[in-house]
């Protein structure tokens, strides 16, 4: 951020505190804070925050690994600092083609794409690749369209004890401060 950005910010804003206390198996309970500036109660229930506060664990935690593991960048093989962080940005961008692959499959089918297997995808990208790479547009678009049918099918198995997913347990209370309104989440 610039300076001049940083001087065109407002010198106060109004905030929402939201508390949550995550259960995980096998874990002590944990409390944490959650500070928005989503401030609508009503159009920002406690209940979407939290489900979104569940996405962010997947977005953040979850999709690193993929692409850590999954992508194989679990060990570099460049040896300068420009060399590496062109193979971050090289991983990132195979990452981001894979995951737009994945809500263009999702776009024309009943399943969301966190229903998909990230894995799998990968794999039938990597099948079709040569074929959408040598044949002319229209055998392209043909390709293309299989592949966005296979991602679409390939479903991940439901597995209700996997360490990933915080679960959320939600009682509401409200509460004022000088920060604007705070929703306590307590279970």
């Amino acid at each position: 951020m610039t300076i001049e950005e940083f001087e065109a910010l407002p010198s106060s804003f109004i905030v929402r505190e939201v508390y949550l206390r995550i259960k995980r198996r096998g874990f002590r309970a944990e409390r944490i804070i959650v500070v928005t500036t989503l401030v609508d109660a009503k159009r920002y229930t406690v209940e979407k925050l939290t489900l979104l506060y569940g996405l962010r664990w997947s977005a953040a935690e979850v999709n690193l690994r993929y692409v850590k593991t999954t992508l194989k960048m679990e060990m570099l093989t460049s040896k300068t600092p420009v060399m590496v962080r062109k193979e971050i940005w090289t991983h990132l961008l195979a990452y981001t083609l894979l995951r737009t692959i994945m809500w263009q499959a999702v776009s024309s089918s009943k399943n969301t794409v966190f229903q998909l297997s990230f894995q799998s995808t990968r794999q039938q990208f990597n099948l079709l690749l040569t074929l959408l790479a040598t044949t002319g547009k229209r055998q392209q678009r043909q390709w293309r369209q299989l592949l966005l049918e296979q991602v679409a099918t390939n479903l991940l198995t439901i597995r209700p004890d996997r360490s990933e997913q915080a679960s959320f347990e939600t009682q509401t209370e409200t509460v004022s401060s000088d920060a604007g309104t705070s929703l306590c989440l307590e279970s």
